[in-house]
């Protein structure tokens, strides 16, 4: 197997409805741009308040992806 190098990005995924939602958002949206994802990681979870309730869900993900020559 030949030696390989990875690059790891962050992003923040939002969701009104769950941390599940906002994860899948931020991966989706890497997957458009990037190839050969490999690895998401989930480092915080966390909610946005508004007058004292949940308006947001986010999630921020640790995303690798093969880096190519």
């Amino acid at each position: 197997m030949a030696d390989s190098v990875y690059k790891i990005i962050e992003l923040v995924g939002t969701s009104p409805d769950s941390w599940e939602k906002a994860t899948a958002a931020a991966i989706e949206k890497a997957a458009k741009s990037l190839r050969d994802l490999r690895i998401a990681e989930i480092s915080e979870l966390d909610v946005a308040l508004e007058d004292g309730k949940i308006s947001a869900y986010r999630a921020k993900v640790r995303v690798s992806f093969k880096y190519e020559d």
